[in-house]
């Protein structure tokens, strides 16, 4: 099974409001806003949405909204597991009575499973669920990383389709391209590292920049496969202070006040995460000023 998400997928936050519940109103608006600016497929409450602060019912009214708000021809992408696997496949089955595209299969954080545990927990869960499957292997946030050999055997289950790689190991990443079956893709997990895994046969990202500048991550990809090195590198280059302003602090806290000082209104992250400090705020109202945005913010910002 070869799902079609396309290169440019954007990790979306959930918008909240002043009062810190989930603004279901903010989430359909920015949602269509990231189609209109490139995003070819949302990966709905994974890191960046955070959904470790999210309850069940909660995630579940934001892939309604979402998928609500973009319609038929925009995929969606659920974050619908933990280190639970239990109760990921009983997301993952929701998620599919609601109509999503697909699960986002995310590295167990905190109770650390060996390789072979990795390999049973992503099975059962692929194995409960028709929908398409993407790994995601995120050694910096689940002090864990997933093997080339363990990604390459899950990727022999049929709707394990791809895995977004956020290791920073390019010879790991090589290694997984080199060796899958036909169909399995590899998107970048890490905005700053999309250009070079493209250069050694990935297939896309999924993005946290593309809310800001998601025409321009397109851009560059479409460069790179169409083999214009010089224009795709260019174009990474402009972009990578942004990239970096956008991480200087746990995300997607630098991402939200960027988005608020947008005039697109999107609260402040739950707590344990808490809002951009000054230091940061200074650094991405600089960038920026820099930047050409694509995002299309609302007239009544």
């Amino acid at each position: 099974m070869t799902a079609e998400f396309g290169r440019l997928l954007t990790a979306m936050i959930t918008p909240m409001t002043t009062e810190g519940e989930v603004d279901l109103t903010q989430t359909q608006e920015l949602a269509r806003a990231l189609v209109a600016s490139g995003t070819e497929t949302i990966v709905s409450t994974g890191t960046t949405g955070e959904a470790p602060t999210l309850s069940d019912d909660e995630q579940i009214e934001v892939w309604r909204a979402v998928k609500a708000a973009v319609g038929p021809d925009v995929a969606v992408i659920a974050g619908a597991t933990d280190n639970n696997t239990a109760a990921s496949i009983t997301r993952a089955r929701a998620a599919a009575d609601l109509g999503l595209d697909g699960l986002l299969l995310t590295v167990p954080a905190y109770n650390k499973p060996t390789q072979a545990g990795l390999i049973a927990h992503f099975t059962a869960i692929a194995e409960a669920t028709a929908l398409p499957c993407m790994l995601y292997n995120v050694p910096s946030r689940t002090s864990l990383n997933m093997t080339a050999e363990t990604t390459l055997q899950l990727a022999q289950i049929p709707n394990v389709v791809g895995i977004k790689e956020a290791s920073a190991s390019l010879e790991q990443i090589a290694h997984i391209i080199e060796h899958a079956p036909d169909g399995f893709r590899v998107w970048s997990g890490n905005d700053g590292d999309t250009l070079p895994i493209l250069a050694v046969g990935g297939y896309g990202v999924v993005s946290v920049a593309s809310h800001l500048v998601g025409k321009q991550i397109g851009e560059m990809m479409a460069a790179a496969v169409a083999g214009e090195g010089p224009q795709a590198a260019s174009i990474h280059r402009r972009l990578l202070p942004l990239v970096d302003v956008l991480f200087y602090e746990t995300s997607p806290s630098p991402l939200k006040f960027a988005l608020n000082h947008l005039g697109f209104r999107v609260g402040s992250p739950r707590l344990p995460l808490v809002e951009a400090s000054e230091a940061a705020q200074v650094l991405v109202r600089s960038e920026l000023a820099r930047q050409q945005i694509d995002l299309p913010v609302p007239a009544t910002a």
